[in-house]
């Protein structure tokens, strides 16, 4: 969108940048939680007021991915329709309505002495969020930072740059009207890499970086970034049909975790069956997936079953397809299904299906991933299906987050020490 920058035009444009938000960032400390809620519901009524404009702009990224031959898995994620729009919209208005996630007492100790320490959150600071194709994100990404008091730098990809421009003007324009200060939202209008790697070595203005996109994207930012980095790499996600499952709800959450979309990190890539329960299941799963136009790639019992299916190689087991292929296999146990999927999996989600509930507990507490589920679909690891508004992220790191991240994964925290005159002898 911008006029092409030297490095050290960037260099200088990003300085001013990050000093604007730290102002902005303390400032967004302090602030109200009616301050914060009020942005937040003057960001959705702008949304909603200025749809017009943002998709004319949305309709120029769409005819330029297309031109480019995005696929359509990619395609989707950067549409902006009615329908996504106005729960982006809504998604503000929840946050606006959840709980603040700052000064919270975590927890509270009175010392013999008579000190008083209170573990109390509070926002991170500033952070960059760096994602690729879906707009959206530069809403959601908006308003729970603004909520959870922190100032934001955005980096969305080239493909969706036009849209990104047109979603940061309204939501700047309507938080400043709101009483928030220039700097609390911002976003880089360069699609020069060269921002980027700029950007992940800011550590004087930037206290944390989240990167939302392709593998490719997020390893290449933890390589470059001097600042920490929450990430989850890919999404390998499973479903595994036990021997005691019930046939008709594998079907249902099978077909959901796989094509409802597709594109998304929550989608599965590879399906286990138990060997017990294949002969009758593996021809009803393949019929009703190939049906949606779901490409099978199967081990050697499978195609035994439904020799439609296409050989599986050992890189399908840990690819993420992010498209409608799917990678099946029938295993002869629960144990050996758990096996695979903390060797092949990303540690994001991952579900069994079955009536028994030790069967249940054990794959719950055997498989290492940040969600796991019984007897529903991993498409719900989200945010806001988690009741938490719109989500900024979903983690597969163990420090700090972990699974879909939202307001309190937005926060630290600080030791607030009160006294009466106390000295350590």
């Amino acid at each position: 969108m911008s006029e092409k920058l030297t490095r050290e035009e960037l260099a200088a444009a990003l300085e001013e940048m990050g000093e604007r938000a730290r102002i902005a960032s303390r400032f967004l400390a302090t602030a109200s939680t009616a301050l914060k809620n009020k942005c937040l519901l003057a960001m959705a009524d702008a949304l909603e007021k200025e749809k017009e404009v943002i998709q004319e702009a949305n309709a120029k990224d769409i005819e330029a991915g297309e031109a480019s031959g995005l696929s359509g898995a990619m395609l989707d994620r950067l549409r902006l329709t009615d329908a996504r729009l106005k729960s982006t919209a809504e998604g503000l208005r929840v946050a606006a309505g959840l709980e603040d996630p700052v000064g919270r007492i975590i927890s509270s100790t009175l010392r013999p002495n008579g000190l008083k320490i209170d573990k109390v959150s509070v926002p991170i600071g500033v952070i960059g969020i760096i994602y690729e194709s879906r707009p959206n994100v530069t809403v959601d990404a908006t308003g729970l930072c603004v909520k959870a008091g922190n100032a934001v730098i955005l980096r969305g990809g080239s493909e969706a740059i036009h849209s990104n421009v047109a979603l940061a003007h309204c939501l700047d324009r309507a938080a400043i009207s709101a009483g928030m200060p220039e700097g609390a939202a911002q976003l880089l209008p360069w699609t020069d890499r060269e921002a980027v790697s700029i950007l992940l070595k800011m550590d004087e203005y930037v206290d944390l970086i989240i990167p939302r996109g392709g593998e490719g994207l997020i390893r290449a930012v933890v390589e470059q970034s001097t600042i920490p980095v929450i990430k989850h790499y890919k999404g390998v996600c499973h479903v595994y049909v036990d021997a005691d499952a019930d046939e008709d709800m594998a079907l249902r959450i099978a077909e959901n975790a796989k094509c409802q979309r597709p594109g998304v990190c929550n989608a599965i890539e590879t399906l286990l069956i138990h060997e017990s329960i294949a002969p009758s299941f593996a021809p009803k799963v393949a019929e009703r997936l190939e049906k949606r136009g779901v490409e099978l790639r199967g081990n050697d019992r499978f195609r035994e079953l439904v020799p439609s299916a296409l050989p599986a190689s050992e890189e399908d087991w840990s690819e993420e397809y992010l498209d409608l292929v799917l990678s099946v296999a029938v295993v002869p146990s629960l144990e050996v299904a758990v096996d695979h999927i903390n060797r092949y999996g990303s540690g994001h989600s991952d579900a069994i299906v079955t009536a028994n509930p030790e069967a249940a507990e054990n794959f719950l507490a055997a498989v290492d991933s940040s969600t796991v589920y019984v007897n529903a679909s991993t498409r719900f690891t989200d945010g806001a299906e988690f009741g938490m508004g719109a989500e900024i992220g979903i983690s597969t790191d163990k420090l700090h987050a972990r699974g879909p991240m939202a307001l309190p994964e937005l926060t630290t925290y600080k030791y607030v020490v009160r006294g009466d005159g106390q000295i350590r002898e």
